[in-house]
């Protein structure tokens, strides 16, 4: 079986979302054999994407055959229940970014002040560099309401 090369020899992107139908391909060609680095080249994606998507669909119990021809739906359902994160399980503590919009306004606060009494706080929690994110993002929020 002869395999697409990536053009020129570029490397594939790691870790890329596949399409379902690329799913199906992959769950076809590893039943039938096929090795995970012919998979990777022949879905023009990374080795790890196709590692990552394997296990996904081994925890699944998913194998080619699929049974019964599940919907698009069903299978991500399948291969993706559980994946990110879900409203109140963040890893870290979350600071309340509305009191921090507040505290922003009075004189002499500055971001750095809050974020170092975050930290105080929650010695595990969210880098400086959140703190600097979500100040940007509060920002961009503000001027998408027409006040700049």
């Amino acid at each position: 079986m002869k395999l697409p090369c990536s053009e020129q020899g570029s490397a594939m992107p790691a870790n890329r979302k596949l399409t379902m139908r690329q799913l199906r391909q992959m769950l076809r060609l590893s039943g039938g054999g096929t090795s995970i680095r012919d998979i990777a080249l022949t879905l023009g994606v990374a080795r790890s994407t196709v590692q990552d998507n394997l296990k996904r669909a081994a925890e699944a119990e998913l194998v080619w055959p699929l049974p019964g021809e599940p919907t698009d739906e069903a299978l991500a359902g399948k291969l993706f229940e559980g994946s990110g994160v879900k409203p109140g399980m963040r890893r870290r503590p979350e600071p309340n970014w509305a009191d921090l919009v507040i505290e922003l306004k009075k004189p002499g606060v500055t971001l750095l002040i809050l974020g170092e009494g975050y930290r105080a706080i929650h010695p595990g929690g969210y880098s400086y560099s959140r703190y600097v994110a979500a100040k940007f993002m509060l920002r961009l929020g503000g001027m998408s309401q027409g006040s700049r």
